[in-house]
């Protein structure tokens, strides 16, 4: 069945075509679903975000139950040790927050790190609150042989914080993408010393998801309800390498000089608080210390 699906945009609902899939035949996924958000909220500079042949104005408890259906239909089709990044924001409905982690923590996954993403841009700009310009990014895990904890990541990619800063794409048919940094940043982190694995999107949108896994080398699985956005995004995939100069500019940020190994070994610096310091060296004193010092 993974064959009929690899390298494939689907036209269909999420949840429906997601049990169609193999247990454990994908290796990582990244997502961002309709928010819910009744196609009613709009800013001074947002028009209504209504998206094609689907409806974001669910009652919230159904729209939560649905999420959580999906997301478990991911951890059942994603390999263990797998992970899936997901992207949501934090809603208000009459003065009521509602926050992703509401339904996450009832799901399968394991949540691993909670990412935010710095929009730069208010979607909603109104004097309720001060202007919210981030999202989260909530990196999802499988735990493999029951290690909820998971591989350690290369340091040239842990070196990047859990603040994302970029703009959403503006150039695009879809009333909510994001931008293709966002899905390539995830698959190169993850998915660096893998070859020809399967990303998985079952919101795929206009398609970012799967143009970032093509770039990448790997193979692409995407689901959508819009036939309008399954063809834009098949026509996208077909001219993707009009789109790899501008996803490598994400390339150069995961470099890193000397990892915390290589310093440990050479004897050189690896933190002024370590208990035993660079060759021996006296042990850095703290402002206390100084102080008195100074005072003597």
């Amino acid at each position: 069945m993974i064959k009929k699906v690899k390298n494939k945009v689907i036209c269909g609902n999420a949840l429906t075509v997601l049990k169609q899939f193999p247990d454990n035949s994908v290796d990582m996924g990244i997502t961002s679903p309709p928010y819910n958000k009744r196609e009613n909220k709009k800013g001074w500079l947002v028009n209504k975000v209504i998206y094609k042949n689907a409806t974001d104005n669910l009652p919230e408890i159904e729209y939560q139950k649905n999420q959580i259906s999906v997301l478990d239909e991911l951890y059942r089709v994603i390999k263990s040790g797998g992970s899936f990044f997901y992207n949501h924001k934090i809603r208000w409905e009459r003065g009521v927050m509602i926050h992703p982690m509401d339904w996450l923590r009832k799901t399968k996954w394991v949540i691993r790190q909670e990412i935010v993403w710095d929009r730069m841009i208010a979607a909603n700009i109104r004097g309720w609150r001060f202007w919210q310009v981030n999202e989260h990014i909530y990196w999802l895990y499988k735990p493999k042989e029951n290690n909820i904890i998971g591989e350690e990541l290369k340091s040239k990619h842990a070196l990047l914080t859990s603040i994302w800063r970029f703009s959403p794409e503006s150039k695009n048919p879809h009333p909510a993408p994001f931008t293709m940094t966002l899905p390539i940043r995830a698959i190169y982190s993850i998915m660096d010393e893998y070859k020809e694995g399967i990303i998985i999107d079952p919101y795929c949108g206009s398609g970012t998801t799967l143009v970032a896994a093509k770039i990448l080398g790997h193979y692409y699985s995407g689901i959508d309800i819009s036939k309008e956005y399954v063809d834009y995004t098949s026509k996208r995939l077909k001219n993707y390498e009009n789109e790899i100069p501008s996803a490598m500019k994400e390339i150069p940020k995961h470099i890193v000089k000397k990892t915390f190994k290589e310093r440990k070994e050479k004897g050189e610096f690896v933190g002024k608080h370590r208990k035993n310091n660079i060759n021996n060296k006296e042990k850095t004193p703290t402002l206390f210390e100084c102080y008195e010092r100074g005072n003597k």
